[in-house]
């Protein structure tokens, strides 16, 4: 759950901290109350490409952070296969310089947009208008027939033997190499 959304220089807001309850939040607003603004900023963090065009001040750079409460453990094997600490209350951070180049943290530890999208992808979902839900993604559908049926004890098992499945794999693909190129 978003708990917290710190956004400093970016289009019309110099600094803004929203505090948000737990529960149902939505933003709503008349035309031009800067909804939008509000969830481009949050896009920044969920690993969407940045324009320096919309710093509020073009002389500083923006930063954008939000504080996640992970109540429970199901995002702790995507943390760790990206060698992220895990913690119940995660910050994901997106720094812009004004050169345009692009930092990304998660918990103070640097990761590439792609990491920062996989984990926004879990932590929220915005639904906006005209926006369908992702019932098409095979991922979205395990995820929700896993939660469903309380798997999370039978996916982290299987979680651990996939590992040693792959890792077994591949040194049995060093061996057939190995085996293949010395002399009979």
């Amino acid at each position: 759950m978003l708990q917290k959304l710190s956004i400093r220089n970016y289009a019309l807001i110099d600094s803004v901290d929203l505090e948000l309850n737990k529960g149902l939040n939505i933003i709503t607003g008349e035309t031009g109350a800067g909804k939008s603004i509000m969830l481009g900023a949050l896009s920044l963090i969920l690993g969407q490409r940045a324009e320096t065009k919309y710093f509020f001040n073009q002389d500083k750079k923006c930063i954008i952070e939000g504080q996640f409460l992970l109540s429970d453990t199901t995002l702790q094997s995507l943390f760790e296969e990206n060698d992220i600490d895990f913690y119940n209350e995660s910050i994901l951070r997106r720094e812009i310089s004004t050169d345009g180049k692009s930092r990304a943290f998660i918990n103070d530890t640097p990761v590439t947009l792609t990491v920062m999208k996989q984990v926004g992808e879990k932590l929220i979902d915005i639904h906006s208008q005209h926006a369908t839900l992702e019932v098409n993604d095979p991922g979205f559908q395990l995820l929700v027939v896993d939660t469903l049926a309380n798997h999370q004890s039978l996916l982290a098992q299987y979680r651990e033997q996939y590992k040693v499945y792959k890792k077994t794999q591949q040194q049995l693909s060093i061996l057939q190499e190995a085996a293949a190129g010395s002399p009979q």
